[in-house]
C-alpha cells in the first residue's frame, strides 16, 4: 500500500528540536507506510501541565504528518509510578483518583489532536489489560524475556540505587515494555514516542516484541526542554504551570510565555508552535532586530494561549497585561475576579493584613509591609511625593482605611509609575 505525506516528520522534527533519537529503520517505516504511534500519560493529577506539552507536540505532529497517534492513558501505570528522572518513588493513586484524573486529562488533550472518524487519533487505557491479568501470569509471559541485567542496565534504576528503590518501580519498566508489545499484538502499533528519559522503558518494550512476539517495534524520542540557565522548563514561582485555568490561571499562563528569555523563545517557538518555517525565521529576524518590541514572546504567548484557552481569553489577558500601566488602571483592575488581581500582580510585591484602618503610609510602605526595605526609604517616598493609593497621589499624613478597599478586598499602592503593590486584607 502506497503512503504519502506533506512532509517528512522526523527532518520536520529535527529542524523544531524535537528529535533526539530513534531506532534503526524509524524514518524509513514512517515514510513507505501509514502507522499507529503511541504516547503514554500517566494520571497523576486532573490536569495536564505545560511540561506535557511536548510529548503532545509529538503527537501532533504524527497525526499531520498522515499517521494515527494513539493516546495511552496509564489506569495501570499510574498505580505505580514511573521512576524515569525521579529523585524519589511517588505517591500511589487510588482507583477514584485515577479516573478523576484520566478524564480530566482526556479533555484537554481533544484541544489538540482530532480524535473523530476512522482516522481519528484513539485513545486506549492499559488497566483494560492490566485488570485481568494476574501477577503470577505476568512474571511468567513476560518477566521471564527481560534479564534483570538488561533492567539494571536503565538510567531510570541506575540513577536511583544509590537512595533506593522498590520493586513496584523497579518493575515499571516491565510494565511499560509490555504496553508496547500488547499494542503492537492486538492494534498493530508499531511506533512508541516520549522524552529522551524514556528511552529505557520504550526500547524494553521493542525487545519485548522482538523475543515475546518476533516482531519489530519502533522508538522516537524527543530532548527534554530546559530554559537557556539550566531550569526546568515549565516551573514558575508558584510550582507547575497547568494546562487547567482553575490551577493556573490564563493571565499566569500567558505571563509564563511572554517573560521568556530571548534565547528560549528562538526555541520555544519552533517546539511548541506549529507555524511554518519561513514564518518562523521571518520571526526571528525581526526580533534579533529590534529585541526590545519582544516580537517573539508576543507571538508566542498568543499562539499558546489561543491554543490551549481559546482566542477570547487569549484577547481577555491581552489587554489585562497593559492595566497597571494605563490611564483608567484602577477601574479596570477592580473589576476583574480577585484570582485575575492576584495573576495581574503574580511577580509583584503582596502583602497580607488583618485591617488597614489607621494605618499610616510608613506602615504600608514598609514597616507592615515591606515593600520598601526601610522607614528611611519610605519616608523619601513620601517626601519626592511618588507615592499613590489606588492611582491618586497621597502625602504624609494619609491613613488607609475600609474605603479604600478595592472591591473590598485590596489597595493598589505605586511608588514612580513602575512599581506595584499589593495590599490585600485577609
Amino acid at each position: 500500500m502506497s503512503f504519502e505525506s506533506n512532509y517528512n516528520l522526523v527532518e520536520e522534527l529535527k529542524w523544531r528540536g524535537l528529535f533526539h533519537q530513534d531506532t534503526p529503520g524509524t524514518e524509513e517505516l514512517l515514510s513507505k507506510e501509514k502507522v499507529r504511534g503511541y504516547i503514554g500519560f500517566d494520571p497523576t493529577a486532573d490536569s495536564l501541565h505545560i511540561g506535557n506539552l511536548v510529548p503532545i507536540i509529538l503527537l501532533v505532529h504524527l497525526q499531520r504528518s498522515g499517521h494515527q497517534p494513539v493516546v495511552l492513558v496509564g489506569g495501570a501505570t499510574g498505580m505505580v509510578g514511573d521512576p524515569s528522572g525521579k529523585k524519589s518513588e511517588r505517591q500511589l493513586l487510588d482507583t477514584e483518583s485515577i479516573q478523576k484524573n484520566l478524564e480530566g486529562q482526556l479533555a484537554q488533550l481533544k484541544r489538540f489532536l482530532n480524535f473523530d472518524g476512522e482516522e481519528g487519533a484513539l485513545v486506549v487505557n492499559n488497566y483494560d489489560w492490566f485488570s485481568s491479568m494476574g501477577f503470577l501470569d505476568f512474571i511468567r509471559d513476560v518477566g521471564k524475556h527481560i534479564s534483570v541485567n538488561y533492567m539494571m542496565a536503565k538510567d531510570s534504576v541506575k540513577n536511583r540505587l544509590e537512595s533506593g528503590m522498590s520493586f513496584t518501580e523497579f518493575s515499571y519498566q516491565l510494565v511499560q515494555g509490555y504496553d508496547f508489545y500488547h499494542l503492537w499484538k492486538e492494534m498493530d502499533v508499531k511506533l512508541q514516542m516520549g522524552g529522551s528519559d524514556q528511552w529505557g522503558n520504550i526500547v524494553t518494550g521493542t525487545e519485548l516484541i522482538r523475543r515475546k512476539g518476533q516482531g519489530e517495534g519502533f522508538a522516537l524520542t524527543s530532548p527534554l526542554i530546559t530554559k537557556s540557565d539550566g531550569g526546568k522548563f515549565g516551573k514558575s514561582e508558584g510550582g507547575n504551570v497547568w494546562l487547567d485555568s482553575n490551577r493556573t490561571s490564563v493571565y499566569e499562563f500567558y505571563q509564563f510565555w511572554i517573560n521568556t528569555s530571548d534565547e528560549d523563545a528562538e526555541r520555544y517557538i519552533k517546539i511548541f508552535t506549529l507555524l511554518e518555517k519561513d514564518v518562523i525565521d521571518d520571526l526571528i529576524i525581526k526580533h534579533r532586530d529590534m529585541p526590545h518590541l519582544r516580537t517573539l514572546q508576543k507571538e508566542l504567548a498568543k499562539y499558546m494561549t489561543s491554543w490551549v484557552h481559546g482566542e477570547s481569553n487569549f484577547e481577555k489577558v491581552y489587554e489585562m497585561s497593559d492595566y497597571l500601566f494605563r490611564s483608567d488602571s484602577i477601574e479596570k483592575i477592580a473589576s476583574l475576579e480577585f484570582s485575575d488581581v492576584l495573576a495581574l500582580f503574580s511577580g509583584k510585591p503582596i502583602a497580607e493584613v488583618e485591617t488597614v484602618n489607621g494605618m499610616s503610609m510608613i506602615e504600608a510602605l514598609s514597616s507592615k509591609t515591606q515593600f520598601l526595605p526601610s522607614n528611611k526609604e519610605a519616608s523619601r517616598a513620601l517626601k519626592e511625593n511618588s507615592v499613590s493609593v489606588n492611582g491618586e497621589k497621597v502625602g504624609w499624613d494619609y491613613e488607609l482605611g475600609d474605603k479604600d478597599l478595592l472591591s473590598g478586598k485590596f489597595i493598589i499602592v505605586q511608588r514612580g509609575k513602575k512599581r506595584h503593590f499589593l495590599l490585600v486584607k485577609k
